[in-house]
C-alpha cells in the first residue's frame, strides 16, 4: 500500500513523526491509498478554536485545531461519514451531516499547549458542547474521540 506523507521540513523530530492517517475516499492519488500528516503540517492548517467545558477537564478550555468539515471536505466532497480510530483502537462514526451542522474540530492544542497522549492528545475531536444542550449528551461525547490516529472517510 502506498502512502502520501506530509512532513514539514525544518522542525524538530517530534514534529515530523506522522500522527494522523486519513484513508478511504481520501482523494489520494492513484499512487497512494492513504494520506499521512505530521504535527507541523496539521498545525499549519489550524484555523479554528472552540472555548467550551467538557466532561474530561475541569472548567472551560480553549481548543485549537482544524474544522473537520474543512479537512474532510478538501479531501472528498462526497463523504457521508467518517470513522475516527484512536491509538487504543476506540472507534466512533460521525455522519458528515453532523459535521456540517455542529462544526467539530480536530484539536491539536488545549489552552495554547499541544496535547500529549497522557492529556488525550495528540488529536481530539471536540464539539462546542456549551453552544447547544443537545451537544452535552452521550451521543456527542461518544463521537468526541481522543488520541485520534486515523480517520476513514466513507
Amino acid at each position: 500500500m502506498a502512502t502520501l506523507l506530509f512532513i514539514t521540513p525544518n522542525f524538530a523530530a517530534e514534529n515530523t513523526r506522522p500522527i494522523l492517517t486519513i484513508s478511504g475516499h481520501s482523494g489520494a492519488t492513484s499512487d497512494a491509498d492513504e494520506i499521512t500528516y505530521d504535527q507541523a503540517s496539521l498545525e499549519a492548517m489550524m484555523t479554528a478554536s472552540i472555548t467550551t467545558s467538557t466532561p474530561w477537564f475541569d472548567g472551560t478550555s480553549v481548543f485549537e485545531g482544524i474544522p473537520l468539515e474543512e479537512l474532510i471536505g478538501e479531501l472528498n466532497a462526497g463523504a457521508t461519514k467518517i470513522t475516527a480510530i484512536a491509538l487504543n483502537d476506540y472507534m466512533t462514526e460521525i455522519p458528515f451531516d453532523d459535521i456540517k451542522a455542529n462544526k467539530p474540530i480536530l484539536a491539536l492544542k488545549r489552552d495554547g499547549e499541544f496535547m500529549s497522549v497522557r492529556d488525550k492528545g495528540p488529536l481530539f475531536i471536540i464539539y462546542a458542547y456549551d453552544s447547544k444542550p443537545e451537544l452535552r449528551t452521550h451521543l456527542y461525547y461518544s463521537r468526541s474521540a481522543w488520541q485520534v490516529a486515523k480517520l476513514v472517510i466513507e
